[in-house]
């Protein structure tokens, strides 16, 4: 259970594993990140998808389902989060709208409210904005998704994002809309705007967002190129993680900052060996090039920075199965 964000590439990753293990039986609920974690907690589930890394309470509560050691986070999916948007006339041509971190950042906490605001109209001369409200559409659900986007703003205009950060959403601003499917939904409704994971974007418009001097595009590739100007988090507490700090602040060329990293939770030991049997080759097979493949083709992923795949291995090797 867990992240909806990596809903289209579990989908994936299931059909390819039972490809070679017909055996396995595998369900998946796109709960959300917060969900996912917390029902993985209890022991219901073998992994949780979080789009967040565990917190140290959880990684503590982890005790009481690991039978020996603590959770721990690998990562399996690296996607950006699109900024999308429904406006006629802009939108339904094919037409990006250029933003910098400030003016995103307003819109979404309800300082910009109108289509045509200048500060949006001074970074797109070549197009035509209506004088309409703008509908500000939010994750309604504890998300990953909701805290990486809003870290964005808090690492590149935090005079304009003055939150703490969380996977709820912290204003009142707009409307909340359930998962993913829901946000998206909602933004086709409206002459809204609001944030998803890239792989469910379908026909709605995307921002392209100012890094440096340029306007960037979202693609899976502008992405991946954030993470490889990103380190490792080495705060973390507990054996075996793997936490991507990521570089919002990045100026890399054709770089797009607002990113996520999707994690799989895991235990380092299992009541059952069969769990832990289950639990290792599942990772072994996301995280390798025919797992990251196969989300690429699915849901638009970038895959895992080569830099990290032997450090992704070791981890995964920490999982005991007998």
């Amino acid at each position: 259970a867990g992240a909806s964000s990596q809903q289209a590439a579990v989908e994936a990753w299931i059909a390819g594993f039972q490809g070679t293990n017909p055996e396995a039986k595998i369900a998946y609920n796109p709960s959300g990140s917060g969900a996912g974690v917390q029902t993985f907690l209890t022991g219901a589930t073998a992994w949780a998808g979080s789009d967040k890394a565990l917190a140290d309470d959880e990684v503590e509560q982890s005790k009481s389902v690991c039978t020996e050691g603590t959770a721990f986070d690998v990562p399996v999916y690296i996607s950006p989060i699109a900024v999308v948007f429904n406006l006629k006339g802009v939108s339904d041509a094919g037409k990006h709208i250029n933003m910098d971190a400030a003016t995103i950042a307003k819109i979404f906490d309800g300082k910009i409210t109108k289509w045509n605001d200048p500060a949006i109209a001074d970074q797109n001369k070549d197009l035509k904005l209506p004088d309409t409200a703008i509908t500000v559409v939010h994750r309604s659900d504890k998300s990953g998704t909701t805290q990486n986007f809003v870290s964005y703003f808090k690492d590149v205009t935090p005079d304009n994002w003055t939150y703490d950060l969380s996977e709820n959403w912290p204003n009142e601003v707009g409307q909340g809309a359930k998962g993913t499917s829901g946000v998206i939904s909602t933004v086709k409704q409206a002459d809204g705007i609001g944030y998803a994971d890239f792989s469910q974007v379908g026909d709605l418009g995307t921002v392209a967002v100012k890094v440096g001097d340029k306007y960037n595009e979202i693609s899976a590739e502008a992405g991946s190129k954030v993470i490889g100007d990103s380190k490792q988090d080495d705060t973390v507490k507990g054996d075996n993680r793997i936490v991507i700090k990521i570089n919002h602040a990045t100026e890399a060329e054709g770089a797009y900052p607002i990113v996520l990293v999707s994690y799989d939770i895991v235990c380092p030991a299992y009541k059952d060996t069969k769990q832990a049997e289950f639990a290792k080759a599942w990772l072994t097979y996301v995280t390798s090039d025919e797992g990251q493949k196969a989300a690429q083709d699915a849901a638009g992923t970038a895959p895992l920075p080569s830099s990290l795949k032997s450090e992704i291995t070791k981890s995964i090797e920490a999982i005991k199965t007998k």
